[in-house]
């Protein structure tokens, strides 16, 4: 069994963290942003072609991973501690998929179009809907808190495991 991530898989994760992180601050500042400007406008729309992005990298990610499977947990690593683990990732990757998705149904119930880079437009798979579209709000925004959550989780077990050790005392930080 591999000891490690592959180099590939390292990629995408930290590309989707990076960007998730990007995509989250940037609808935040967006959605503070006062009326219709065209700074806003453009936010918007750095924000949904961020969010394809995300998608399409969680796509090639899962992909990725049918093919090369994670490395085992150490054997020091707690039963339940390895579950709660599974469990986080599963969600997390769940997440990472229903929040561009959320978003791109409430921009179409809003009859917005997304247009990828301003060059393509993705399809129109729902028709503008004013009674769908807060629900899809409150869904998108919602989702995004739980994602936002689940990373705060998933950091604080990362950093957990890099800087203490199973009986909880605190390793050594430098040589």
């Amino acid at each position: 069994m591999r000891q490690r991530y592959t180099s590939t898989a390292m990629l995408f994760h930290w590309l989707v963290a990076v960007l998730v992180v990007a995509v989250f601050t940037l609808g935040l500042v967006m959605t503070d942003i006062p009326g219709l400007t065209p700074t806003k406008l453009r936010y918007f729309s750095w924000h949904k072609w961020i969010g394809v992005t995300v998608l399409m990298l969680a796509v090639l990610r899962v992909l990725w991973r049918l093919f090369h499977p994670a490395p085992a947990y150490p054997d020091t690593m707690a039963r339940w501690q390895q579950r709660a683990a599974n469990g986080l990732h599963i969600l997390l990757y769940v997440l990472i998929f229903a929040v561009p998705l959320s978003g791109y149904f409430y921009s179409l119930a809003s009859g917005v179009p997304v247009v990828y880079l301003g060059l393509f437009e993705l399809p129109v798979l729902i028709d503008a809907n004013p009674g769908l579209k807060p629900v899809l709000k409150g869904v998108h925004y919602w989702l995004n808190m739980l994602l936002a959550g689940a990373v705060g989780v998933h950091v604080a077990a990362a950093l957990k495991h890099q800087f203490v050790d199973r009986d909880g005392v605190l390793r050594r930080m430098l040589p």
